[in-house]
């Protein structure tokens, strides 16, 4: 991934909301009346005591499960930062709990760092504002030199780099890009999945194992998934069956395999998940199964990823390519996805410009990527989609236009 991060240069238009001053950062987590932020004991820390620190906004709140989730990296990394010699990084907690026991309850409970208190709506409302916090969890970086800029995407800098990232000044943030783009052109499927001390997956054959060498070659999917996780325990039947179409429908020169790459939570939960996929899978707590979230910059599940016969990748979208075109997705290649694209275009010459589907009560439209289309979650199989589609032009309800059930409207005699 060489994508440009989001660090915003100080030295542009003063007069823009997101470039201002290190004080004035400051000023904002300060009121007339209070001069202090809190601590998770209840003490009560001067925002003076900041003034020379990296510091990480973070706007979250306990009644999102992702920002649970997020909460629980971000403490690892907060501390293994704050272990480092000479590490000056802080972190604010601004909070959009319901009330001041769930405030207490996420905050005491969980976090070392410090907090804006909870009754304080005016300064967490500025914070908001000031960083244009549109959705949670945020994790917005400041430095102690506001030449230095602003990080705005602090969540996916943890996601991808964890404690590498620090201190989040762009010299670091082109260092990790730069090693992540060699990392990337020098991808094999060797080098992402063997470790010093394995080199075999788990499989369900006698032997229990299949070397890595003997993948080489072929088309490759990573299924990144779990059994905690409702999306995935729905994707995967549909996965088991697309899989075995496509191996069915292989010539000799061909073969395809997936890779289980597991979330879960324990070997238990391992165990079952793996006993009903007819794939290969890493074994559980492999450290190969983090590197490889944090490798794709995996920030969901179920997601999969396709991997060509060289070992790099073809695309991160498998699994909306299995929604759409289901073993024809085969073998995910650029060149195959515009073609089963422009059949998709023919076909939908042929469909009803209008529908009257049985799971929605207004009228749905049939429509493109061109004319009010996209990228979508269907309503009806709660599975990704893009392209052509019948949308509800009234209140957004989208389906795939497979996904349709045509009420026959009987006429009036």
């Amino acid at each position: 991934m060489t994508q440009q991060l989001s660090l915003i240069n100080t030295t542009t238009s003063p007069d823009t909301t997101t470039i201002v001053s290190r004080d004035i950062y400051l000023s904002l987590f300060a009121t007339d009346d209070r001069d202090f932020l809190l601590s998770p004991t209840g003490a009560q820390i001067k925002i003076s005591d900041l003034h020379d620190k990296i510091v990480g906004i973070y706007f979250s709140a306990n009644w999102y499960p992702q920002c649970q989730s997020f909460t629980k990296l971000l403490i690892q990394v907060y501390e293994q930062i704050k272990a480092k010699k000479d590490s000056a990084f802080e972190i604010i907690f601004v909070s959009s709990d319901e009330d001041l026991n769930a405030f207490n309850n996420y905050y005491q409970s969980n976090m070392p760092w410090l907090a804006i208190p909870f009754s304080d709506l005016d300064t967490k409302k500025a914070l908001n504002n000031r960083f244009d916090v549109e959705g949670i969890p945020c994790l917005i970086i400041l430095q102690p030199d506001h030449d230095a800029g602003i990080v705005h995407d602090g969540v996916e800098l943890i996601y991808r780099y964890g404690v590498e990232a620090y201190p989040f000044t762009k010299q670091r943030l082109d260092e990790l890009l730069k090693q992540e783009k060699e990392k990337h052109e020098r991808q094999t499927l060797s080098n992402l999945l063997m470790n010093h001390d394995r080199d075999f997956l788990l499989a369900h054959s006698a032997s229990k194992k299949v070397l890595i060498s003997s993948l080489i070659g072929k088309t490759i999917g990573l299924y990144f998934s779990a059994q905690w996780c409702l999306p995935s325990r729905k994707f995967t039947p549909k996965l088991i069956s697309i899989y075995q179409k496509i191996k069915a429908k292989l010539s000799e020169q061909e073969d395809f395999e997936i890779i289980y790459v597991s979330t879960d939570h324990n070997q238990l939960e391992f165990e079952s998940s793996f006993s009903v996929m007819p794939w290969l899978a890493l074994p559980f707590g492999d450290p190969i199964n983090k590197e490889l979230t944090k490798y794709f910059d995996i920030t969901g599940i179920p997601t999969f990823i396709i991997l060509g016969p060289d070992g790099k990748t073809v695309t991160k979208n498998g699994r909306s390519l299995i929604n759409l075109y289901e073993e024809e997705a085969y073998p995910f290649t650029e060149a195959r996805v515009k073609l089963l694209e422009k059949q998709m275009d023919e076909d939908a010459k042929n469909l009803p410009s209008m529908e009257i589907h049985a799971g929605h009560r207004h009228e749905l439209t049939l429509v493109s990527q061109e004319n009010g289309g996209g990228p979508f979650i269907c309503c009806d199989c709660d599975e990704q989609g893009s392209g052509w589609a019948y949308q509800c032009i009234d209140c957004g309800y989208e389906v795939h236009t497979k996904c349709v059930r045509p009420v026959v409207q009987m006429s009036s005699a």
